[in-house]
């Protein structure tokens, strides 16, 4: 796999566990970034699956059993553990199936639906800006009609009007995909400036919305530096492709190590983080957390490696059986 892409899957993760990590730093407004790792999850999902060749049926079975089975194997583990527990709203449909206590699986599961069709079909992998600049029309409508500005909430993962943010982020990572030869090791000197400029520019206007409610009516600007972000995080990250490969041995270790398991990582912090938080003081919280959703998370990774190996030599078994007695009729 190209390499800044595993970088960025693995910035991505820790983004988005730092998010989590309220309550363990000195101050919460170091625990911030989810949505940043958030759109780079999606964005990166669309750069991998860009070109879609299979059929769907095969392609997204492929994409649910990758997905499902950490998902599930966590879950029951947490049910057992008494960490998690049923109630009228959150049924066993809810955790086990959809859209689970994870809103990324939630997210994900549905817009690889949609985003099949752009990957596969030749008429929509020509016009990936035009289906972008679509995306942002429907969203612009929905909001100026439909949605509730009366407070911010726009960057809340658990609200469907995400989705459209996310899978405009999938198209972005599909157009970086399909124009890699424009962006990729093309380095600029201002590219690191424009990024720090719109990190700042995105978490002043986080900080903003948050504290003057009155100007909450305008918190779609949020969403658009997120994107303007997300752009030039993908844009710097794929220009210096090439220095990043050339990156110490053990460094590139540690960034795979952690990009590999990015969906584990995710899955199994939150119990974690609440169980630990409480007992220790920064630093020996954020050592002890970070250690255990590392140590979990691999554990999680390895298992369900062997699960999907398993499942798909014995779906293999069973073709051979079907298709053996097939050959020796047609002889």
């Amino acid at each position: 796999m190209v390499f800044f892409i595993v970088v960025l899957r693995a910035l991505a993760a820790c983004l988005i566990t730092n998010s989590h990590y309220t309550g363990v730093y000195p101050t919460d407004l170091i625990a911030n970034g989810g949505l940043v790792g958030d759109v780079l999850f999606f964005a990166v999902s669309g750069y991998c699956l860009f070109n879609v060749k299979t059929s769907f049926p095969r392609w997204y079975g492929k994409r649910l059993a990758r997905i499902y089975t950490p998902v599930l194997l966590i879950t029951a583990v947490y049910f057992l553990l008494g960490q998690y527990a049923f109630d009228q709203q959150q049924n066993f449909v809810w955790w086990f199936l959809y859209p689970t206590g994870y809103h990324f699986v939630g997210s994900i599961v549905l817009l690889y639906i949609p985003f099949w069709f752009v990957g596969r079909f030749e008429v929509f992998r020509k016009r990936i800006p035009w289906l972008m600049g679509g995306g942002a029309l429907i969203y612009l409508i929905i909001y100026i009609l439909f949605y509730d500005k009366s407070y911010y909430h726009i960057d809340n993962v658990r609200e469907w009007m995400i989705k459209l943010l996310f899978f405009e982020s999938m198209l972005l990572g599909a157009y970086f995909k399909q124009k890699e030869e424009k962006y990729r090791n093309h380095f600029h000197w201002w590219l690191p400036i424009v990024a720090v400029v719109a990190f700042s520019a995105y978490f002043v206007s986080k900080l903003f919305f948050s504290k003057y409610t009155a100007y909450s009516y305008l918190q779609i600007v949020n969403q658009l530096l997120i994107f303007v972000l997300l752009f030039f995080l993908f844009w710097l990250f794929a220009s210096l492709d090439d220095k990043l490969e050339r990156l110490p041995k053990p460094i590139k270790k540690v960034i795979s190590f952690i990009s590999a398991m990015t969906l584990e990582i995710y899955v199994v912090q939150s119990v974690l983080i609440a169980l630990i938080r409480p007992y220790l003081s920064f630093p020996l919280n954020w050592l002890a957390i970070t250690a255990s959703i590392i140590i979990a998370a691999f554990i999680l990774h390895v298992l369900c490696k062997y699960i999907i190996k398993g499942v798909e030599w014995g779906i293999e078994k069973i073709k051979n059986k079907i298709q053996k007695p097939k050959e020796e009729k047609s002889k």
